[in-house]
């Protein structure tokens, strides 16, 4: 099989020739310290590209990629022309930051003697009355700009590679609410003045409408899959009350969901950390086809509960290794034996990704890494699966 029949077989719910592999995405990604790393150990030379700012992910080079076995290959919009944004070095309280201010206004920020993230350390709407929030400017979510040759370089992948088409994440309705307002305001807001909640969102959703009518009709009929999300849950369970989600959050989601599936037959993945189980139901309703990170430590994630109940109807991709503990911390032969055991657990039948529990850290070992990516080649085939 190419790696697209291989990725579209698994989605299909049927078996492939072996459990297709993913890294690369702003939920599959590498830290750009375990890349050097790793491409350190692997012996090559490299101009390190980040992908994801934020979270500080190196893009990674056709030749890791193909090293690894990956089937997957990235595509994704960027920043219209008239955004101005970039990093800022400032010195506040004695230390050094790199700040940068994104479309919506949310500033990020990186201690330069902690450089490993930005986090949020302005959010917009903090302070600011309904009204306020009714009249601030958002982005146009339909800039053609931030679409610019986004076409030819999904026909590129499509047309002259092997591999599935996967889109960059998008569709983060809910979370860039707590962006713009702060999270311990947006929580309040929840309990004491939901319309908050419902007017930042709305504003959300038409971000979200208006982006995907533009990438839809330039890469619609040329992604597999298409990424979108909002973390719901926590380790031990939801966030917040299930009755916000969904009274406030799930019929915007649908909304979103119902749209991007009119206007193409890619596959639609959701990402959200955590013990997701009360809410896999939900996501199903909302037309999602694909869960990841599958983050199996956390409260009620089991692989063969998960695969037993749900896997007729949705893909799980991602799984393999924890990724607080043994991944970071444990052998390369630990890494090795716990991928074995999330392949056998998730992959009967089709409906498996493998990917790991998260982006890879940057104090990820490349042995490690490399133990990752050997152990889904070694114990994916699906023959010496079923003999497991």
């Amino acid at each position: 099989m190419t790696s697209r029949q291989r990725v579209l077989t698994a989605l299909d719910h049927r078996v492939p020739d072996r459990v297709p592999v993913d890294l690369g995405g702003n939920q599959t990604g590498i830290h750009r310290i375990a890349y050097e790393n790793l491409i350190a150990r692997v012996g090559l030379r490299e101009t390190i590209e980040i992908m994801d700012l934020v979270q500080q992910l190196a893009r990674p080079s056709e030749a890791v990629l193909q090293r690894l076995g990956v089937d997957t290959r990235y595509v994704a919009a960027g920043a219209p022309e008239s955004f101005k944004g970039g990093i800022v070095r400032r010195t506040r309280a004695g230390r050094v930051w790199d700040d940068f201010a994104d479309e919506f206004g949310v500033v990020w920020s990186r201690p330069m003697d902690a450089p490993f993230f930005f986090d949020i350390t302005h959010s917009p709407l903090a302070g600011m009355s309904l009204a306020q929030i009714r009249d601030y400017p958002f982005p146009d979510g339909g800039d053609p700009s931030r679409f610019a040759g986004l076409r030819e370089r999904a026909q590129a992948l499509r047309r002259e590679t092997p591999y599935a088409v996967v889109s960059g994440i998008a569709g983060v309705v809910y979370e860039i609410c707590w962006y713009m307002r702060g999270l311990e305001n947006l929580f309040i807001d929840m309990m004491e003045r939901p319309e908050i909640l419902e007017t930042i969102i709305d504003r959300t959703l038409r971000y979200w409408l208006d982006w995907f009518r533009v990438f839809l009709d330039e890469a619609g009929d040329l992604v597999d899959v298409i990424m979108i999300g909002d973390d719901l849950t926590g380790q031990d369970g939801p966030l917040f009350p299930p009755r916000i989600y969904r009274s406030i959050i799930q019929p915007r989601q649908k909304t979103l969901v119902s749209y991007i599936k009119s206007r193409t037959k890619a596959r639609i993945w959701y990402h959200s950390c955590g013990a997701i189980l009360p809410y896999i139901p939900d996501l199903i309703d909302n037309g999602i086809d694909i869960l990841n990170p599958v983050q199996t430590t956390a409260r009620g994630m089991d692989p063969a509960v998960l695969k037993a109940r749900f896997g007729d109807r949705l893909t799980f991709w991602g799984g393999a290794v924890n990724a607080q503990r043994t991944l970071p911390h444990g052998t390369a032969a630990e890494v090795r034996q716990e991928a074995r055991r999330a392949i056998r657990a998730f992959s009967p039948g089709g409906g498996y990704v493998f990917a790991n529990v998260h982006n890879i850290q940057a104090d990820v070992s490349p042995d490690n890494v490399l133990a990752l990516f050997d152990a889904a080649r070694e114990f994916g085939e699906y023959d010496r699966t079923a003999a497991g």
